[in-house]
């Protein structure tokens, strides 16, 4: 870093003024403060050490990164990060974000108020799993929640689809062609008609006694049941509830979605002008979900770093976002 670098990154970080925080230091936090480096725009990173995919040790479905763990993915783009003079990444958890007038915000972080003309937030959404004894200890090895990221990891080995919701069937087809056996525990209640006839039609078992608890195994996981045999399973695919895992958008008033996240348009742009947000906290109206993806959370990071440079190209310091 030149003299001259430094100076103007030591003046920054005293008045604490940044054309765009991001909150956030996950893919699409990291990926959207690259790329508004990339456009040398004044950013901060602000990472709490806090994860989304914590409980796994790999992640998977990502090109050149499957199995990498996620820990080795976030030091990687740290380092890239460091070869632009325009970004600066704190480890620290921001606490408070709020707007101040009409032309920019403020984030608080480790007793420290930062203004910012824009804000990003990447903050992720928190898993919950269904209560079952010692299911928690094996979320994110072999119990999981997307096919799609751990899937593969079952092939060949029984599979169990924990629940009665309306996409078991639809688990269970996506299973099918690499576990030996899909057995759904409907956990002592009914599938209904189209839930029942889909799970017929691909093969699968069904196990309806209640699920009393999960242990780990050398397969996997032995699940035992209030009444009736224990079964052994490499895997189990069960579907979470999840919840914004810090308060901003409430704080800031912005729009919410059916599932919990915040709603934001195709170029990552929140009910509130000035406001971003990308990755799992936030998707489109037309999606009923976040595609819980590393890879796709990096792409929405950065397109909403994208749209941060249109926005700020779009009016000059001191005006009111639009």
């Amino acid at each position: 870093m030149t003299s001259a670098t430094l100076a103007r990154a030591t003046n920054d970080h005293a008045t604490a003024t940044y054309e765009v925080v991001v909150v956030g230091g996950g893919p699409a936090g990291l990926q959207a403060a690259l790329t508004l480096g990339r456009m040398h725009r004044r950013v901060l990173l602000l990472d709490s050490g806090s994860y989304r995919n914590d409980p796994t040790p790999a992640m998977h479905n990502f090109l050149t990164h499957d199995g990498r763990a996620p820990a080795d993915l976030r030091s990687l783009a740290r380092a890239e990060l460091t070869a632009y003079d325009t970004v600066e990444v704190r480890d620290a958890a921001a606490t408070e974000v709020r707007r101040t007038g009409e032309a920019g915000f403020e984030v608080v972080a480790d007793g420290e108020t930062i203004s910012t003309r824009l804000l990003l937030l990447a903050t992720g959404v928190r898993d919950t799993l269904p209560v079952k004894p010692g299911l928690a200890g094996l979320f994110g090895t072999v119990a999981a929640h997307c096919p799609f990221c751990h899937g593969h990891e079952y092939a060949g080995l029984p599979v169990a689809v924990l629940g009665s919701h309306a996409h078991v069937g639809r688990l269970a087809a996506m299973l099918t062609p690499i576990a030996s056996e899909v057995i759904v525990l409907t956990d002592g209640a009914d599938l209904d008609e189209v839930g029942a006839a889909a799970v017929a039609g691909v093969g699968a078992s069904v196990r309806p006694q209640r699920v009393s608890g999960f242990c780990p195994s050398s397969l996997g996981a032995t699940v035992s049941f209030a009444s009736g045999p224990d079964l052994e399973v490499g895997g189990v695919l069960v579907s979470t509830t999840f919840e914004q895992s810090t308060p901003f958008a409430d704080q800031l008033g912005l729009s919410l979605l059916e599932s919990g996240c915040v709603e934001v348009d195709a170029m990552g742009r929140t009910s509130l002008p000035g406001v971003f947000a990308a990755g799992d906290a936030a998707h489109t109206a037309v999606m009923p979900m976040p595609m819980s993806s590393v890879l796709m959370a990096a792409a929405a990071g950065q397109m909403a770093g994208a749209s941060c440079v249109a926005d700020l190209l779009a009016r000059p310091a001191g005006t009111p976002p639009s």
